[in-house]
């Protein structure tokens, strides 16, 4: 039986108990034998992830690169998962919970920062060994980062055109392009909480960028400047600076890493490489939450 036929029916739901019975039969020992394939291997898939690296040169950098993007890959979806749930917590005004999932989302950014380190050690020698083998490939194009940033509230329609020849791909972005993002549900709280959020701030076009208010900036100063009545919303304000800020450090760690293994060279997919990108580093989510700052 393959990974991806495996029979979940197989395996139930065990007891405490039953855990430790079965670890006094085995003598304390790791089970050997199963009945096809493994419990791990059903639920982890390894032969399918494992089976997904396709190098295409014989440079010794190529695996470091290729793997570290695939896991990067798979740091933005869990990121877009962390970030809807915390969404998702928040309409249902569970902050305690957003917060337990926000406290989750930085330790996943923070993740992704480290991950630079393993493109940061590419030489330019190095990299060019293979770099031609990504034709107008770029991370620009990763569908998962798309959809991590419009649900933290970072929309431009613009952005979904590479995907209109993946029907499945372009559906998901649509959907997170036209739906409400974290930032939108955290002010939606604040409204519900008493606090005067404009009116076309929560009744705007979801899908289009959003604009920075005066308004929205005075109500999270009122939650700064009475830390101790406000005192959720003000951990939930510090929980979404927090995201924020592990944000623009993993924007700014790309730039370096761009700079020193391609210098000024224009990017591959279509870039200026690294004066957009340093261009790109000056965007900050939730803005209010940063220009409140300077009025406290």
């Amino acid at each position: 039986m393959t990974a991806g036929n495996y029979d979940r029916s197989a395996y139930r739901m065990q007891s405490d108990d039953e855990r430790t019975e079965r670890a006094r039969a085995t003598g304390g020992q790791p089970i050997l034998e199963f009945d096809g394939s493994t419990p791990f291997a059903g639920y982890v898939h390894p032969e399918v992830l494992l089976s997904l690296q396709e190098f295409r040169t014989k440079s010794a950098a190529e695996p470091a690169f290729l793997i570290g993007t695939q896991l990067m890959e798979l740091m933005f979806k869990l990121g877009h998962v962390e970030a809807t749930r915390a969404r998702d917590q928040l309409d249902a005004d569970d902050v305690d919970a957003a917060l337990r999932t926000l406290r989750r989302l930085r330790l996943v950014q923070g993740l992704m920062v480290a991950s630079w380190e393993l493109f940061g050690a590419l030489s330019p020698a190095e990299y060019r060994e293979f770099r031609d083998q990504l034709a107008g490939g770029s991370g620009f194009q990763s569908s998962a980062y798309r959809r991590w940033e419009f649900v933290l509230g970072h929309k431009d329609a613009a952005m979904i055109r590479p995907y209109e020849g993946d029907a499945r791909v372009h559906a998901d972005l649509v959907r997170d392009l036209t739906g409400p993002s974290l930032y939108d549900a955290a002010l939606g709280l604040l409204a519900r909480n008493g606090f005067a959020v404009p009116a076309d701030c929560l009744e705007r076009d979801l899908a289009a960028p959003y604009r920075p208010r005066a308004e929205v900036e005075q109500v999270w100063r009122q939650v700064y400047e009475d830390p101790l009545r406000h005192h959720p919303l003000h951990r939930l304000a510090e929980a979404l600076v927090d995201v924020a800020y592990e944000f623009g450090k993993w924007r700014a760690t790309h730039l370096l890493v761009v700079e020193r293994v391609l210098g000024g060279k224009p990017g591959t997919g279509g870039t200026s490489g690294v004066q957009w990108l340093r261009r790109a580093a000056e965007h900050r989510f939730f803005p209010e939450l940063w220009s409140v700052r300077s009025v406290l």
